[in-house]
């Protein structure tokens, strides 16, 4: 059973009670504001079966604490088109919005696939080595590995911190060990200014969902925010 909890910056994200298991089905509906509220027991008509889009074969060769370091971009940002369908098969397989998680990976890699930073975290949701070995992710430049584990990941901060995304955000950002259960978050520069650009990225998605933004001005509108 799903429930929705709201964060102290009043951004509803999804926590589940009980982890889903393998095979059950999803269920979404938008509400008015046009936010996707995703459950394993709908609760009534409103909520509609969510089809998962079939998975092409990733492109390209088949967690995080504070010190990752800068991230190296190496030829322009990637296209955050492309890894759709991945976002949103981790999103409802650990039941989490898909949207917040690309907001994380806007954050964290601007949609590179093999971004790597100075201190060797790697890939889309930057995962240093020795998250992505325990999270079982055995190449985290693979798109679909990387997302999924990163997702994960995200997932048990989240059960970790009762729903609370910005607790959560800073943990992703600055290691679990930084970030107490109660009180304010840790004074740490990098980390607030972590927090508050995932939470921008993702009221942004939330908004041009909504409004039925095209892609292409989405990014534009995304590049006036960095």
């Amino acid at each position: 059973m799903g429930m929705l909890r709201l964060c102290r910056q009043c951004i509803v994200v999804f926590a589940l009670v009980i982890p889903i298991q393998a095979g059950a089905e999803i269920y979404v509906y938008e509400d008015e504001n046009g936010v996707r509220h995703y459950t394993n027991t709908p609760t009534g008509k409103h909520y509609k079966l969510a089809t998962l889009p079939r998975l092409n074969t990733p492109t390209g060769n088949a967690s995080g604490s504070m010190d990752r370091g800068s991230v190296r971009m190496p030829s322009g940002s990637g296209n955050p088109a492309r890894y759709d369908q991945h976002i949103e098969k981790a999103a409802y397989t650990h039941m989490v919005d898909p949207l917040l998680i690309k907001a994380i990976i806007k954050a964290e890699s601007d949609f590179d696939q093999f971004a790597t930073s100075s201190k060797g975290a790697q890939g889309l949701m930057q995962l240093m080595p020795a998250t992505a070995r325990d999270l079982r992710v055995a190449n985290p430049y693979n798109a679909v590995q990387n997302i999924n584990g990163g997702t994960r990941y995200f997932k048990k901060l989240l059960d970790a911190y009762d729903g609370d995304m910005a607790r959560s955000l800073a943990a992703y950002n600055a290691g679990p060990g930084r970030v107490a259960k109660n009180g304010p978050l840790p004074r740490i520069k990098e980390t607030l200014d972590y927090v508050q650009r995932v939470t921008r990225y993702y009221r942004v998605y939330q908004q041009d969902q909504s409004a039925g933004v095209s892609p292409k001005n989405r990014l534009q509108k995304l590049v006036t925010l960095n």
